[in-house]
């Protein structure tokens, strides 16, 4: 009560001046190129400065497209297959860029702008850092390289202090396969696969072929940093933060003016990231900046069963991390950063996924969604920070650096914030210990400047409404009081959604949130016309198609 929420930004609005999205779905390639991407999921809105204040009624909302569901995408689905419906797929991945602004008391989004832009599965991106022309990245197309066409399955992100957004490739695995019968063991560890996610790129686009070109792959899980108040700049692939299936970027400030990268590698037994900056941040000198994420040292995180925690720095040639193990320079080590993970011994946590840093004393908090194979047949079992087997639930995992400074490499403090689940479930260990409103799959965090933390949800749609879940309902966004652990929920997301993606404007008063995949169904990609009878949010029963938004509250 006391608050209006509506829709901003969906999937298929033009970005500027171009063409309206049909709900028949027979938008082209091109249209779609200069339309909303599918699925939104992270988002930021960057303030207008208007006098010398940042603007709470004009700004710029970037906004990530993860994936797409074609069944949904095309007007027949995929009963046909063909060059074009592979190009309009990789027309609404990436990112979208819109100029927003308050007008008659609603926001809307203003057009044409000369800032609007899509960043799609075909843009031209160029690579930087450690392993920008490595060999490992080069490609029959791209003999240098240091140009990759597209970002794909871009999931949460960052923001740095000079204005530039983070979009993060996660399950780029999906989009690849190789059929030969015979997988290289990076591309196993990578989860490459015979048959991939099934977006059969590959009969159209052969670089997704990962047999035939084996190094394709390695030029995705990478953060992509994106200027939005620029729109002719390249995006830029930054190499130096890792390749692992990126949730997120979360952008810190260390004592010292250093700058510090947080990043979740989102699947089960994955490892917590942390990036340290080599140079030091200088306030109002944007070139100056440009080149603070190509130099520094990626750590990985050990959680002890003491409480304590430590940065293991992925440095060729220090500890298991040299060429007589395998790893042949400090690209290598990069570009497969799960491995020297392994190498190292880093905790296996449970889909570590968005990292967000307390604004009062900078501790940070780390979504574990779930991971039902904790515990498992020949699957890694409990441990201090992993709790619990079979863990459907999920849980938040919080940590104070030395000092609480976060570019502090010495030993952490840790806890775990919440244990998420059903107070009402008959499985004590599956009742948790959320104080409040219950919750499960904590996915999405944000905290808004006052130190409000927020959680947003991501439950399955397997397993949404059922078994476990039965009395959670849909996915949701709560406010978390960090001092009192007290958990209250906010909204609710419409019928197979995942509610992702939380940003406010400066004066609090306007927030933005992403509604991704209403109406979802596990057989979607089969079956387009099951999710209407689920959803057909948000242009309602006479709508049709459901479609991912940008509402605001």
């Amino acid at each position: 009560e006391g608050y209006e929420a509506y829709v901003l930004y969906a999937w298929g609005d033009p970005v500027s001046d171009g063409p309206a999205f049909r709900q028949d779905a027979s938008n082209t390639a091109a249209d779609q190129a200069v339309q909303a991407g599918m699925h939104h999921d992270a988002l930021h809105y960057f303030a207008m400065v208007e006098g010398s204040a940042p603007s709470s009624t004009h700004g710029l909302l970037v906004v990530n497209h993860e994936y797409t569901d074609d069944g949904l995408l095309h007007a027949d689905g995929m009963k046909t297959w063909t060059a074009e419906k592979v190009a309009k797929s990789q027309a609404a991945h990436g990112v979208s860029i819109v100029e927003a602004r308050v007008d008659g008391g609603r926001w809307t989004i203003l057009r044409p702008s000369r800032y609007a832009r899509r960043v799609t599965g075909t843009t031209p991106i160029r690579v930087s850092g450690p392993a920008a022309g490595d060999a490992a990245l080069r490609t029959r197309d791209d003999a240098s390289g240091h140009v990759v066409l597209g970002t794909i399955n871009n999931c949460a992100h960052g923001v740095t202090p000079w204005g530039t957004y983070l979009a993060c490739e996660e399950n780029f695995n999906g989009y690849f396969v190789n059929a030969s019968g015979s997988l290289p063991p990076e591309q196993r560890r990578y989860g490459i696969t015979a048959k991939g996610f099934g977006y059969r790129w590959h009969e159209f686009d052969e670089r997704f072929d990962a047999a035939k070109h084996p190094n394709e792959p390695n030029r995705f899980g990478w953060v992509v940093e994106v200027d939005p108040w620029d729109p002719r700049s390249t995006p830029v692939k930054r190499t130096a933060l890792g390749r692992f299936k990126h949730e997120g970027a979360t952008v810190a400030l260390a004592a010292d003016g250093r700058v510090v990268v947080y990043m979740g590698d989102d699947e089960r037994f994955e490892y917590v990231y942390k990036f340290v900056s080599s140079g030091r941040y200088r306030p109002g000198d944007r070139e100056a900046n440009r080149a603070l994420l190509d130099e520094g040292v990626l750590h990985v995180a050990r959680f002890d069963a003491d409480g304590t925690g430590r940065w293991m720095p992925l440095v060729h040639g220090q500890g298991p991390l040299t060429a007589a193990n395998g790893f042949a320079s400090q690209a290598d080590v990069l570009i497969r950063a799960r491995s020297a993970g392994d190498a190292l011994g880093a905790t296996k946590m449970d889909r570590p996924e968005w990292i967000a840093v307390s604004p009062q004393g900078n501790d940070v908090y780390c979504t574990m969604t779930n991971n039902s194979q904790r515990g498992a047949k020949d699957r890694p079992g409990v441990d201090a920070a992993n709790p619990r087997a079979a863990n459907v639930f999920g849980h938040v995992v919080r940590w104070r650096e030395a000092g609480g400074d976060p570019g502090s490499i010495a030993p952490f403090r840790w806890d775990v914030f919440a244990r998420c689940g059903d107070p009402a479930h008959a499985d004590a260990d599956k009742r948790g210990d959320v104080r409040g409103d219950a919750y499960g799959s904590p996915d999405g965090l944000w905290f808004d400047p006052r130190g409000l933390l927020w959680i947003q949800t991501d439950i399955s749609t397997s397993t949404l409404n059922k078994g476990d879940y039965a009395n959670l309902g849909n996915n949701m966004m709560l406010a978390a009081d960090v001092a009192t652990g007290e958990t209250r929920r906010f909204l609710v997301g419409p019928a197979g959604c995942e509610v992702t993606g939380v940003v406010m404007t400066p004066d609090l008063t306007t927030m933005f949130v992403d509604i991704q995949h209403p109406g979802e169904s596990p057989s979607e990609r089969a079956d387009p016309d099951r999710p209407k009878a689920t959803s057909s949010w948000p242009d309602g029963p006479s709508g049709g198609r459901p479609r991912s938004a940008t509402i605001v509250v």
